[in-house]
């Protein structure tokens, strides 16, 4: 520890003796223990006796001595800083202490500042029994873990614990106040006479906590709130050491706004208080309710440091909106109750934060006229076994230490302890005298343990990382070199090491954990205000809110339990406007919010008047709206049935004349004019016939798939053909000529690498188009009004119109080849035949594409279709009916001497 003090900024007293004009003052303090338990920040009494950490500059210490501050004889000295007595402060001696701060005191009386003389201790009113039993948390899971054998065998528990009397000035003085060992306050020094300081239980409010944050952020002490809710906490570069057994404000407000929209309210009101937490909530319900499509009525601040000038403001503001629900994210809406009491504003639904949604202060008699029907978010419910036991344990006569248990009584019983100030007091009036023989279990009430089970989670939390702590195996531990920590001499970064990590179910069965920010898990009780049997006004669950469910399963809510105004079971509206009548549409209003609007009839040409779905359309009279008509080329259709009709009766025409090729293979025309291409050619143009019957009917995922790809396909197939048998009957033509080269190449083997070829390279253009930009079907909504087309998206026309280009390539060449040989013999010569042929597939793809791109709806399918059967028409028509009609019809003609005469005939 010795090594550890001497640092920079450490000055031994050997040191400090040599500073001009103080070396008197070192002598003093060197040889003076009193002077140096009470003057030196950070002494240690063990190990370094002459070192001391200079917080407080020699300045400070010498204008000390000199002004008085501290007084000496040549015997003794003392020094002491200026100190404020601690009040309201509860504690409980331990091996390890847990610190907590509580709003034990909603309200505290403040006095003017005039700078000419030292200010007045602040003082505390209005008791909340509610933040006291929450307070008892603490103390109940204390003892319940120092009973406990298995955790923290062996180590006792205290506490010490401040009210912070919902004041910034109370919560820096707690947090101080435990840094310092609870011996008053003193910057940066530590008395060692009690146990070691853990962590922090505390505050309740979001402003105080982050005071508090920054403090014991500082020296990494651990601190969990149980009730401060302010997204900003979750930042771990500004609060490294925070954590929270509640959730973040982040769910709740978006939450708040959901639930508006959950109700189909679109006109609503919102009040938030004017610190941190009603700030930041402000800010994000206005905004979700925006970006959700309802609007605010009004958006105003409570200040809560003007109750008098702004609460009847407030309540006319609330009165003159037509708004019936009313979104309030505050701590202290008590004032603004009171108010709209005085005034009678009633009729109003309030969505409550959680902040207020359980409030003991606001369950009471007197504020069911304009309570009753709120719904809220509560802190998720759970169980504290033995807790219900504890409270009804407290006494005044058993409770001796604690300082607020006879105003806890007074407040709980409505009753006055007998003292020598108040009997003057009971002589005058008829209050009651407390005796000590009341019950509290005829007051407790189980609402007000949500906040008490965030408590004792925060309590279990830093049990079970002292736990873990404790039960470390030196050489796998977390820190350097595997190092465990000492249970006895910790340092708190230490143990927050093991805060981060918790992970452990509390014996009501509840799974604590803390993610990357600090925060627990956003799950919250919604409550709604009824009538109990009693008169009184209750909280009782009706739903619960997950915010991370998936999405529309966030709201668990039974709508048929919740009771709003006057006992109604009716969802209330909450509209600027009433829905527009059928034939009527919405008119904004200049300066107005977009949800007030007027209503004025539709004219009948405006189809936009009323909202019709996408899969709906207005009628004629513009007062309905009727269900689109779904277009596609249909088997249904005369269109659909008769294109289905030819192409089926079309794809017979190629199998009879293979049927006519295979039975006169052995005559000369047919064994002229290459016998196996003309088989493969005819079995292609089959397939282009059938291909054709993909694009009639319903567009689904798997036709529009392949349809292109089986046409892109066949096609190419067929045009290889055809280019295979005009390369052959220009190579059979050649080869015989005298002495020519081209024996060689007229058998099989150039038309079969043709058609590889030819086909291979369509193959490809298909798989790179199906794997990158595969074809869907689509609906088409405004291409045509009142009607859905359904067709397939190509996926990419780039491809498509590469794969059709790719075919016309293929046919320009043919005719090309063809056109060239059409002078060559009759006995050989096909070329004449082919080239009609081509010119007439080109001419009906070049005439497609105008007609293709200018189509719409079915229609366009039907071109396509058309397109194919009439290509594949002109292929079987121009290269096999001649031949054909010769061998059925001219069977005279089928010989040889006749094709060789013609060709003599020819040459001559």
């Amino acid at each position: 520890m010795c090594d550890d003090l001497m640092a920079p900024g450490r000055l031994s007293w050997k040191q400090l003796a040599r500073v001009q004009d103080q070396k008197n003052i070192a002598h003093w303090c060197t040889n003076n223990l009193r002077l140096r338990e009470s003057l030196l920040p950070h002494y240690t009494t063990r190990g370094c006796p002459a070192t001391i950490y200079i917080v407080l500059s020699t300045e400070w210490i010498f204008r000390t001595f000199a002004i008085g501050g501290l007084t000496s004889t040549d015997s003794e000295f003392s020094c002491s800083l200026p100190s404020e007595r601690i009040s309201g402060y509860l504690s409980h001696p331990g091996d390890i202490v847990i610190g907590g701060t509580f709003m034990v005191h909603v309200d505290s009386a403040f006095n003017d500042i005039d700078f000419t003389r030292k200010p007045q201790e602040l003082q505390c009113l209005t008791f909340a029994p509610e933040y006291y039993q929450s307070m008892q948390a603490l103390v109940f899971a204390v003892e319940e873990i120092n009973s406990d054998t298995e955790l923290l065998s062996n180590i006792t528990l205290g506490f010490q614990i401040l009210d912070t009397c919902v004041t910034l000035r109370k919560a820096a003085q707690g947090a101080l106040s435990m840094l310092s060992g609870g011996e008053g306050i003193t910057p940066n020094y530590k008395w060692y006479k009690g146990g070691r300081l853990a962590g922090v239980v505390g505050d309740s409010g979001s402003s105080r906590s982050i005071l508090m944050a920054q403090i014991l952020g500082l020296y990494r002490y651990p601190q969990i709130s149980y009730f401060a809710t302010s997204p900003l906490l979750s930042d771990r570069y500004l609060f490294p050491s925070f954590f929270r057994t509640i959730p973040s404000d982040e769910f709740q407000m978006r939450g708040l706004a959901q639930m508006v929209s959950y109700f189909g309210w679109s006109w609503v009101g919102l009040l938030a208080s004017d610190n941190d937490y009603g700030q930041y909530g402000f800010q994000m319900v206005k905004q979700e309710i925006t970006n959700a499509g309802a609007c605010l009525a009004f958006s105003e601040i409570i200040l809560t440091g003007q109750y008098n000038r702004n609460a009847p403001y407030l309540a006319q503001v609330i009165k003159r909106t037509t708004a019936k629900v009313v979104v309030v994210v505050a701590y202290n809406f008590v004032v603004v109750v009171e108010e709209l009491l005085r005034q009678n504003v009633t009729g109003k639904i309030w969505l409550a934060s959680e902040s207020w949604s359980t409030s003991g202060l606001l369950s009471i008699e007197r504020y069911q006229g304009i309570l009753l029907g709120t719904i809220g978010f509560a802190i998720h419910s759970g169980h504290m076994p033995m807790f219900n036991t504890y409270l009804n344990s407290l006494h005044p006569s058993t409770n001796l230490y604690d300082p607020f248990i006879k105003e806890f009584w007074e407040e709980a019983f409505s009753c006055k302890w007998l003292s020598q100030e108040n009997i003057v007091l009971r002589i005058e009036n008829t209050t009651e005298i407390c005796t000590g023989n009341e019950k509290l279990g005829t007051i407790l009430k189980e609402e007000y343990q949500r906040e008490s089970l965030t408590v004792y989670t925060a309590v279990y939390a830093i049990a079970w990382a002292l736990h873990n702590l404790l039960n470390c195996t030196p050489g796998t531990g977390p820190f350097h070199h595997g190092h465990c920590a000492s249970i006895s001499s910790f340092y708190p970064w230490q143990l927050l090491h093991y805060v981060k990590n918790v992970n452990f179910k509390t014996k009501g069965r509840k799974q604590v954990a803390f993610d990357a920010k600090g925060d627990s898990l956003a799950v919250y009780d919604i409550v709604n205000w009824k009538m109990s049997t009693n008169g009184k006004l209750e909280q009782v669950v009706i739903g619960i809110y997950n915010a991370s469910a998936i999405v529309g399963k966030t709201f668990n809510v039974d709508k048929s339990g919740i009771t709003w105004i006057n006992n109604n079971t009716q969802i209330p509206l909450s509209k600027c406007s009433l829905n527009c009548n059928l034939g009527f549409w919405k008119v904004t209003v200049p300066g107005k919010p977009s949800c007030c609007y007027d209503c004025a009839q539709c004219p009948q040409d405006a189809v936009e008047c009323h909202p019709c779905s996408w899969d709906t359309w207005p009628n004629l009279q513009q007062d309905r709206c009727l269900p689109r008509t779904t277009e596609f080329l249909s088997y249904k259709e005369p269109l659909g049935y008769s294109l289905a009709a030819t192409s089926f009766f079309s794809s017979l025409i190629p199998l009879a004349l293979l049927g006519v090729f295979y039975f006169f293979r052995k005559t000369p025309i047919v064994r002229a004019n290459n016998y196996s291409l003309s088989c493969l050619l005819l079995l292609s143009l089959f397939l282009c016939f059938l291909c054709s019957l993909g694009f009639i009917g319903y567009p689904q995922a798997e036709m529009c798939l392949l349809r292109q790809v089986a046409f892109g396909m066949v096609f190419a197939l067929c045009i290889s053909c055809v280019l295979a048998k005009t390369i052959t009957v220009v190579i059979a033509f050649n080869a015989t000529k005298p002495g020519s080269r081209l024996r060689k190449w007229t058998g099989v083997k150039v038309s079969s690498t043709v058609i590889i070829i030819c086909t291979s390279i369509d193959f490809c253009i298909c798989v790179t188009w199906m794997t990158f930009f595969p074809p869907f079907p689509e609906l088409d909504t405004y291409t045509k009004p009142g009607f859905i087309i359904v067709y397939c998206n190509e996926g990419s026309p780039l491809a498509f119109w590469c794969m059709l280009g790719y075919l016309g390539l293929l046919s320009s060449i043919s005719f090309i080849v063809a056109f060239l040989a059409r002078q060559l013999p009759d006995s050989f010569n096909e070329a004449k035949l082919i080239t009609f042929s081509m010119l007439a597939f080109l001419s009906v793809w070049l005439s497609f594409i105008p007609a293709y791109l200018s189509a719409r709806g079915m229609y366009t399918v039907a071109m396509e279709v058309f397109a194919i059967l009439c290509s594949s028409w002109s292929l079987v028509g121009c290269i096999f009916v001649p031949k054909c009609a010769i061998i059925l019809f001219k069977p005279n003609l089928n010989s040889k001497e006749h094709l060789m005469g013609r060709g003599r005939s020819k040459k001559t």
